[in-house]
């Protein structure tokens, strides 16, 4: 058990001991992994929520697909994680303060230039998703919470 609750139980697992099982993924193989959150087990398991059906979400997903497919049509790509290198750079650019904010946090967490060019195609992918031209702050900023076990990692070891 890393850390939370699992079948009403709390976890007894001191921090280093949590850091200690964690590391036990490699740093470079971490790198490799464009999504990590933890998912909490939920405390009401039948409370209506606000969230997107699933029909609706497939419909965002289909149109950032459809965005992708027109943006890359020209390309030998077809997906944002294809992206590296030059054209990396020139489709996800970035406003001056989401540059400074990923800038801030690789300096801060100590990230890899793999988690960066990570954390730049979810960028890109989000963006989509919200329908937006341009990558903003606010994308930056749900991509870098996606490399959750970086930070945890980081900051635990």
């Amino acid at each position: 058990m890393l850390s939370g609750e699992s079948h009403g139980e709390v976890c007894s697992c001191s921090p280093a001991r949590i850091a200690q099982y964690r590391s036990r993924i490699s740093g470079p193989l971490l790198d490799r992994i464009d999504v990590q959150v933890e998912v909490p087990r939920p405390k009401e398991w039948r409370k209506e929520t606000e969230n997107l059906s699933s029909h609706d979400m497939r419909q965002q997903v289909l149109q950032a697909q459809a965005v992708q497919a027109q943006r890359y049509a020209k390309l030998p790509i077809a997906w944002n994680s294809e992206l590296s290198g030059r054209l990396l750079r020139k489709y996800t650019e970035l406003n001056r303060e989401a540059e400074q904010l990923l800038e801030h946090t690789v300096e801060a967490i100590g990230l890899s230039m793999r988690s960066y060019d990570r954390i730049l195609k979810m960028s890109r992918t989000i963006a989509d998703l919200a329908g937006e031209e341009h990558i903003e702050v606010a994308h930056v900023a749900e991509a870098i919470q996606y490399r959750n076990l970086d930070v945890k990692q980081v900051y635990t070891s």
